[in-house]
């Protein structure tokens, strides 16, 4: 199934489309994100998850006034990443990424575990993308069935929360503090 979304900033501002395509245990997304902190930019991203919820490529392009950066990072389908080609061991382990200020990459997590439909809960590693200076380190996140369509995000290293809304799909309508869904 194909979708195009988009989503607006709640308390910054913030934008980003994606054109997503969905199957029983996979998606491959290509989208843009448009922020204005620390300094206007753009970041064009693909996505490929295409088994098991689990993430195999995620190709970043950000840019700004007068820079631009980009990357690549992969997983082997065994545990293992690398970014532009070099091995990252820290991120051992983690098989999602994590684009900062997206509300698209929470869809692997909850779909692989069925959150968004059924109770229970279950903590990840991820390889998490600071936007726009595109730095990745490993981030340690719960997420947690609260009811039907509501999952509890939580930030095991901080102090962070949110209940994040969703539809039947996974895929965010409402992420307090960060963005809402405009086209349903």
């Amino acid at each position: 199934m194909s979708r195009a979304l988009t989503w607006r900033g709640l308390e910054e501002w913030l934008a980003e489309h994606a054109q997503v395509d969905l199957w029983d245990a996979g998606v491959v997304a290509t989208g843009v994100q448009l922020g204005v902190e620390p300094a206007p930019y753009r970041v064009d991203y693909h996505l490929d998850a295409p088994s098991d919820w689990v993430t195999r490529r995620l190709e970043v392009d950000a840019s700004g006034a007068g820079w631009r950066r980009s990357l690549v990072l992969e997983h082997d389908g065994a545990g293992a990443w690398t970014l532009d080609g070099e091995r990252v061991a820290d991120l051992d382990g983690a098989l999602d990424c994590d684009l900062a200020f997206s509300p698209l990459t929470n869809l692997m997590p909850v779909c692989r575990h069925g959150l968004h439909e059924a109770a229970g809960m279950a903590d990840f590693a991820m390889a998490w993308v600071s936007v726009p200076d595109l730095a990745v380190h490993r981030s340690p996140q719960r997420y947690e069935h609260l009811r039907g369509g509501v999952v509890r995000y939580i930030a095991l290293d901080g102090d962070f929360t949110a209940d994040l809304e969703l539809d039947a799909d996974g895929l965010v309508v409402r992420y307090p503090r960060l963005a809402e869904r405009v086209v349903m």
